[in-house]
């Protein structure tokens, strides 16, 4: 059940503490119930986190255990804090603080300046680039305003994560960031920032938490008396909590431990901001006697989309993986996601907007679809679709293509050379359309070859790209257009497309839509290049590129599309290839690494005999293993495991029932320790389950399908028919 569920914007509140756990799954109950000691919630995407947590709260502190005034409820966004405050209300504990970290520490910080320090907090900065700005000109720096930002954002990355000046180029090395000016140039003008800071008495917003961590770590009376005021603590999407943030929530916590933190590792896609899903996943580490549960019933999405989305993370790697959570849909079935392979962008775009223009006459309202891409960039052919289709849209978290201030710019010195004419020396030498817009826009930062890395930059090339590509096109369908006639279709398309709209379709970029969903979303430009961004180089910046792909996967409630196109203009070269993220999982394609593994598999059933190489180690503490059960899990018996409890007895279930069929005892089929390392791995194809020990090549062809088909949450049956 989520927040659209609800029946009534004004619900009753319940009656009683008891009342406040009417209607909870088991799961969520037993998060609403587990009110001492550290608690760790296991979140997946649509599992009704919100809901476990606010009852949680509510249930405490209607059942006389946690005084509301107490209680500290820390999350990202104020959107999120804000529709935190209104469920509690609703349940009846409206005396509870629901704030971002930012929020609090700026209430505490403004509390305690007077007695720590004297006088006012010092002016909060709401914009710190102007400042970086003097800061680079002080230090002979040139930055042009895309560079700025990204300059900024630096520096922000460097506070949070509790880089000074001087060591800012050695961070960036160890952390294989790519930094979009010389580290050193970045280094003096972040030294110089903070400098004309403290001149001029002013703080940002990081230096918020930097100095409510300075007062609590220097002043233990203060440190005491938040305390008292603070005995329970519930921070929500815990993945995306900063070094810095841990820190301050480690003091406001003190020696206790009345902690409830919520998340979800593979929901980890802002690592570029500084967040980093360690905490969460060391939570059981640092807090030995946590309770821990996992929620895993998704009300939000189909067991269609749902099983997709199982799928990708099934693939990942790296230690968020190892982690991941396997949802098992709650919904009644609906259409299968589709697969569409276009011949070029437009025609992408023009049948993305004639599905939806389908969709909408089929009575899906406007405002419950949404287009999701990678980068804005990407939105102006779909914008452009969408308004010839006649579907209103609205765009989130970015501003529309021809309102960027890059795009403007460039429609200014198109228009100037296009009055100009033979006159502008920008000009000479560029025979046809397209060569003329390259050399206009080669003055506002266009290339032939992108920028590297991301940011500000990237962004600003990624729109000036857009217009040569349009250029291009344009070229194609009117092959005596001018640049004056180039400049008249970009005026026509920017008026068309100011009309306001008040319900539409949703157009925004995939981090845009963290936290949203809809009935119907189309996933467009899934490309290599793209999906992973090409910029994407370590393996973990890969990872969370497949992160951000189920993030919108499991945007959707009912019907998904995925869609990418072969070359970039009509008449293309058709080189471009789908992300690799969907091989194994879209029609005719394959796993990756499956061949490699079913000859492995081959090889086994054959009666080849696998001969192991070296000494078999635990893939949590690196000693050499000796024991067969232990061989078999890949880990010490005393090591924590990551098994899939909720796996691991479907499968004995499962395991139950073939046993009475055959007649034989339950080992025989397989025995506790196989099923174990089955949970543990979760394989999603044949060539990883064979690769477990125990799975021999009779037994996978006798049990294989059952057991791949459990393992991505369907029935055995569901598997052969599909088979």
């Amino acid at each position: 059940m989520t927040a659209a569920t609800h029946s009534s914007l004004f619900p009753q509140v319940p009656e009683s503490a008891d009342a406040v756990l009417d209607g909870l799954d088991p799961e969520q109950r037993e998060v609403a119930t587990a009110l001492h000691g550290p608690v760790c919630v296991l979140a997946g995407a649509g599992t009704g986190k919100t809901r476990a947590i606010t009852h949680r709260i509510a249930y405490g502190v209607r059942a006389g255990i946690l005084p509301p005034a107490g209680v500290l409820a820390v999350t990202f966004t104020n959107r999120a804090a804000g529709e935190m405050r209104g469920r509690l209300r609703q349940l009846g504990a409206g005396g509870v603080q629901a704030r971002t970290f930012h929020s609090a520490a700026l209430r505490q910080l403004q509390y305690f300046w007077p007695k720590v320090v004297g006088g006012d907090v010092p002016r909060l900065l709401e914009r710190k680039i102007q400042l970086v700005a003097e800061s680079a000109a002080r230090c002979r720096v040139r930055l042009d305003r895309n560079e700025l930002r990204d300059v900024t954002s630096e520096i922000e990355w460097a506070k949070v994560t509790q880089t000074v000046p001087a060591d800012y180029p050695a961070a960036v090395a160890k952390s294989l960031r790519e930094a979009p000016r010389d580290t050193s140039e970045i280094s003096q003008i972040y030294a110089m920032y903070e400098q004309l800071k403290r001149d001029r008495a002013v703080i940002d917003f990081e230096d918020v938490l930097l100095l409510t961590v300075g007062i609590l770590q220097d002043r233990q009376d203060i440190a005491d008396q938040i305390r008292r005021q603070y005995q329970h603590f519930v921070v929500d999407e815990y993945q995306d909590v900063s070094p810095l943030q841990q820190r301050l929530l480690d003091l406001w916590l003190g020696d206790r431990e009345s902690l409830c933190v919520v998340g979800d590792a593979s929901q980890t896609i802002y690592s570029f901001t500084g967040a980093t899903p360690d905490h969460l996943l060391n939570f059981r580490t640092r807090h030995p006697t946590a309770t821990v549960v996992k929620l895993v019933r998704d009300y939000r999405s189909t067991p269609q989309v749902v099983h997709l989305a199982n799928g990708l993370l099934n693939q990942a790697r790296g230690r968020a993986a190892e982690h991941r959570l396997e949802l098992i849909s709650q919904r009644d079935p609906g259409p299968d996601p589709a697969f569409v392979e276009y011949a070029d962008e437009p025609a992408e775009a023009e049948g993305t907007a004639g599905r939806i223009r389908d969709l909408i006459a089929a009575g899906v309202p406007a405002g419950e679809i949404a287009v999701l891409y990678r980068i804005n960039a990407q939105s102006e052919v779909y914008e452009q679709a969408l308004a010839d289709a006649g579907v209103p849209y609205q765009l989130r978290g970015a501003e529309r293509f021809f309102e960027r201030q890059e795009v403007r710019e460039a429609g200014v010195a198109l228009r100037g050379a296009a009055r100009a004419g033979a006159n502008d020396s920008l000009l000479d030498g560029a025979g046809d359309l397209p060569s003329q817009v390259r050399a206009v826009l080669s003055t506002k930062g266009w290339t032939n070859e992108p920028p590297a890395g991301s940011g500000a930059v990237r962004d600003r090339w990624e729109s000036l790209a857009a217009l040569v590509r349009l250029a291009e096109d344009f070229v194609r369908v009117r092959p005596e257009a001018t640049l004056a006639d180039l400049v008249a279709e970009l005026d026509e398309r920017a008026a068309a497309q100011h009309a306001p709209t008040v319900q539409g379709v949703t157009l925004a970029s995939l981090h845009a839509a963290k936290g949203l969903e809809w009935d119907a979303v189309f996933l467009v430009g899934l490309t290599e290049g793209m999906m992973p961004i090409t910029y994407a180089k370590t393996d973990e910046q890969v990872e969370e590129e497949r992160r951000l792909l189920y993030v919108g996967v499991t945007r959707a409630r009912l019907h998904l599309s995925l869609s990418w196109a072969l070359s970039r203009s009509p008449g293309g070269r058709a080189s471009r290839r789908p992300t690799r993220f969907l091989n194994g999982l879209r029609p005719g394609s394959v796993a990756p690494g499956a061949r490699a593994a079913a000859g492995a598999a081959t090889a086994e059933r054959g009666g080849g005999r696998r001969k192991r190489r070296g000494p078999v180690l635990c893939r949590v503490c690196g000693q050499t293993l000796t024991e067969a059960g232990e061989m078999k899990l890949m880990r010490c018996e005393g090591c924590p495991s990551d098994m899939d409890e909720g796996l691991y007895e479907r499968l004995r279930e499962w395991r139950s029932g073939q046993a009475k069929q055959l007649g034989q005892p339950a080992y025989c089929v397989f025995t506790d320790k196989t099923l174990m390392a089955i949970a543990e791995a979760v394989p999603g194809d044949e060539g990883e389950l064979a690769m477990i020990s125990g799975v021999g090549g009779r037994k996978l062809e006798r049990f294989g399908a059952d057991v791949l088909a459990i393992c991505a949450g369907q029935e055995p049956s569901e598997a052969e028919e599909e088979d």
